[in-house]
């Protein structure tokens, strides 16, 4: 006789599909305004949560990487690549998925897609730290390097921040146009631009996010004007970078988690001791974050497991009472503790 699984060994699964109906449901601009208070809150009591570097595999065709955390009762993990070559193969720079789990049993409580659930999350969390270190009443916002995260981080901006204009550029003119086509009737006025210096011109935020796993100089130190807020975001590798050094001797410079941030961020250019400022001080009001009109402000932002951890919390309390998910039978939970074999025998159909 076949066991019938408990309901505690159901695991609730959200799938791509589920996902979007997930989004939709709730609004895209509702829910990144959902995901940055969550991670925020998170934040606040960041001492509480496990925290290590990502466990990374890094080949010459990119990474693999496992991000996990916990905070004493509940325990994430995500795995997610970074390929920057699988575009010219029609397939995506980055997937991901997730997993909760409660710390008392070890038993899974949530699996999920997570490569939409982290391009919600990247964005929202990039909004979390623009309300503390961007200029007030920021309105425009520079963006280079128009690819799968452009969009999340526009509407981000807008729907925590209220940026209103929107200054694009890309060296490949098709990811500019595929954004404003996408873009359109948002509410945001787009402007396309010829050059990155100038989409910078009169920013108040300027968003890197480009792809190519490389050292680069998207930004040059000439390009930054005093007052603005950098949201470096493509810089998330060993080996990767997007802005000169010189920006960087000049910035205040906020990161999520310094050994990550050390190996991975801008701050891989500079030396052991560069001085950098945890966000979740900032956030939790231990340190400052703006002083002034004129300060440079950097957000290093390397992604971090806490914010999948929000990211999962969220979506297993947004998906009670819905139809966005499917119950996956994957935890072998036999009616003894001690007789797994005698479950796989009773498995065993009859002649």
């Amino acid at each position: 006789m076949l066991q019938i699984p408990s309901p505690k060994a159901l695991v609730p699964f959200v799938s791509v599909e589920n996902m979007m109906r997930l989004v939709h449901h709730i609004g895209l601009q509702p829910m990144l305004v959902g995901l940055a208070d969550e991670i925020e809150a998170d934040f606040r009591r960041w001492p509480v949560f496990d925290k290590t570097p990502r466990l990374g595999s890094h080949s010459r065709h990119g990474v693999i990487e496992l991000m996990p955390t916990a905070d004493g009762e509940i325990y994430s993990f995500k795995y997610v690549n970074g390929h920057p070559r699988n575009m010219a193969k029609g397939l995506q720079t980055v997937t991901a998925f997730g997993l909760l789990a409660e710390v008392d049993t070890g038993y899974p409580v949530l699996l999920t897609e997570m490569t939409l659930l982290t391009a919600l999350r990247t964005a929202a969390t990039s909004a979390v730290a623009a309300r503390h270190l961007a200029p007030h009443q920021s309105r425009t916002m520079a963006i280079i390097g128009n690819g799968a995260q452009a969009e999340f981080q526009a509407l981000a901006m807008k729907a925590v921040l209220g940026i209103t204009h929107l200054r694009l550029f890309d060296v490949d003119s098709r990811a500019t146009e595929k954004v404003c086509r996408n873009l359109h009737g948002t509410g945001l006025t787009l402007i396309p631009c010829h050059s990155a210096q100038a989409a910078v011109e009169g920013a108040d935020i300027i968003t890197t996010c480009t792809a190519d796993k490389q050292y680069a100089t998207i930004l040059s130190d000439n390009m930054v004007g005093a007052g603005v807020y950098i949201n470096a975001i493509g810089g998330d590798c060993p080996g990767k970078t997007e802005l000169h050094p010189d920006i960087l001797k000049r910035a205040d410079t906020f990161v999520e988690y310094p050994p990550q941030t050390r190996i991975e961020g801008e701050i891989q250019q500079m030396p052991a001791d560069y001085p950098v400022t945890e966000l979740w001080r900032v956030i939790s009001g231990e340190v400052e974050g703006r002083r002034d009109a004129r300060q440079i402000t950097l957000f290093d932002s390397v992604g971090f497991a806490v914010e999948d951890f929000s990211a999962l919390r969220y979506v297993r309390s947004r998906i009670v009472g819905t139809e966005f998910f499917e119950l996956l039978d994957i935890i072998a939970d036999p009616d003894d503790p001690r007789d797994l074999y005698g479950m796989l025998q009773r498995a065993v159909e009859p002649a």
